[in-house]
């Protein structure tokens, strides 16, 4: 790992780091828990997270996902199509057929059938559905995961507070920490079923020539500062320090799913996702604060009906899964689960046997963290066309989030134009999902 390599720090502009050039660039410090086991350190982070709070594992279906095929089914009537509904373990809860793992942790989980919003644009509606906010060239707003990891996450932890899986749509849609900067932007992992690259130093590279190194390094970087670079060498500093803190932990091991069980990796799912949320489980579990994993494929144009089925395939297995495990293992009373897309799908069916994009009515499902599940909150009307009862809004969601991870979401931070920006312009939570 030479000079050259440590200087080669890049960012998309939006706060959001790529994984290889996140641990390629490092810079000073060993980190504390290198004297510790791998089941010390994740009991001691245990336990700092218990003394936080919360964690939160965002499962976020890019793409917008039918609300017909999901949650709210319309069996029998001319918009539902040929999809029909099934029972689940909450008597008179039904969602639609194929949903076989989430039926049956239905009473940890609740459902929003009245999700209602403006944005029908991929890229509009999926920044509002990560950060609150509509785009606004001005101003870069911070992500869910950031926000999070800013407010309830460890400044000194050796993982990252806000790991993303999968999330190529997060970056493509300059998602990122915005305004909060690097300490809080998201670690990319593009493969949930391999460790991070360039997490070990080169066989001949030892601690002390590794910090010599990042000595010589910084005192490039302080000739740089002096010429006008300032703030970017700042923004360098965090991240070199929160890599050489990483790439010598003993919870780095939190990454491998390879150390889990055949039997549980199976029941995730042998998939992308399904070994995403295995390792969202792990990482909260070691104390990582936010996990978003991500899976696409929800864009059903066309071929609706059997285009979800492949998506059951996925998700209801890895859903069911993170449910039950986060329950088991004594997690799921501080960790919030967010199952949602970006909007929904048209009640009307395309001549393609397609859905088009639809935000006017759709469905959120929540778990976790103070979220009274087996109940569903809001309707829509017969055909599915409008919210009937109880819409909730963007804002209103975002409210609900942030109470159930004791999050003061009228808190200010201040942007990059010297703007105070509240967490959450207006809105209420959704105060019938606690009580």
């Amino acid at each position: 790992m030479g000079i050259q390599s440590l200087m080669q720090v890049r960012t998309n502009g939006d706060g959001v780091v790529s994984r290889r050039t996140f641990l390629r660039n490092v810079a000073v410090g060993a980190a504390g828990f290198s004297a510790l086991g791998w089941k010390d350190a994740v009991t001691l982070h245990a336990e700092e997270l218990r003394k936080q709070g919360m964690a939160c594992i965002l499962l976020f279906m890019n793409g917008g996902p039918s609300q017909f095929e999901t949650w709210d089914p319309k069996p029998g009537t001319k918009t539902g199509g040929p999809t029909q509904a099934m029972s689940t373990a909450v008597d008179g809860i039904q969602i639609a057929e194929g949903w076989t793992r989430v039926a049956k942790v239905m009473k940890d989980i609740a459902i929003i059938r009245s999700m209602t919003n403006k944005e029908g644009a991929h890229p509009r509606a999926q920044y509002q559905l990560h950060t609150g906010y509509v785009p606004l060239g001005a101003v870069k707003y911070p992500a869910l995961g950031s926000i999070v990891a800013n407010e309830i996450g460890s400044p000194d932890s050796d993982l990252p507070n806000f790991v993303s899986v999968g999330g190529q749509g997060l970056a493509a849609s300059g998602i990122g920490s915005g305004f909060l900067g690097m300490s809080v932007a998201p670690f990319l992992v593009g493969n949930a079923q391999q460790l991070p690259n360039n997490v070990a130093l080169p066989r001949d590279v030892n601690d002390k020539r590794f910090d010599r190194r990042l000595g010589v390094l910084q005192d490039l970087e302080e000739d740089f500062a002096k010429s006008g670079g300032q703030q970017r060498v700042e923004d360098h500093k965090v991240l070199y320090q929160n890599a050489s803190r990483m790439i010598r932990s003993p919870r780095l091991k939190a990454f491998d799913v390879g150390q889990e069980k055949d039997a549980v990796r199976d029941a995730y799912g042998r998939t992308p996702f399904g070994q995403g949320c295995l390792l969202a489980r792990r990482l909260v579990e070691a104390g990582v604060t936010f996990v978003e994993v991500e899976v696409g494929g929800w864009d059903t144009h066309q071929d609706n009906f059997n285009a979800v089925k492949r998506q059951q395939g996925i998700v209801d297995p890895a859903f069911g899964t993170l449910i039950t495990e986060l329950k088991e293992k004594g997690m799921l009373d501080r960790t919030l689960v967010i199952w949602m897309g970006e909007f929904g799908r048209t009640p009307n069916i395309n001549a393609r046997t397609g859905r088009d994009h639809y935000p006017r009515a759709f469905n959120v499902a929540l778990a976790g963290a103070g979220i009274k599940g087996g109940r569903v909150i809001g309707s829509t009307n017969d055909s599915g066309t409008v919210v009937a009862s109880r819409p909730v809004s963007v804002p209103d969601l975002f409210c609900t989030f942030y109470k159930a991870l004791k999050i003061n979401p009228r808190k200010e931070n201040i942007s990059d134009l010297r703007r105070p920006i509240k967490i959450v312009d207006g809105g209420q939570a959704v105060e019938e999902l606690f009580t």
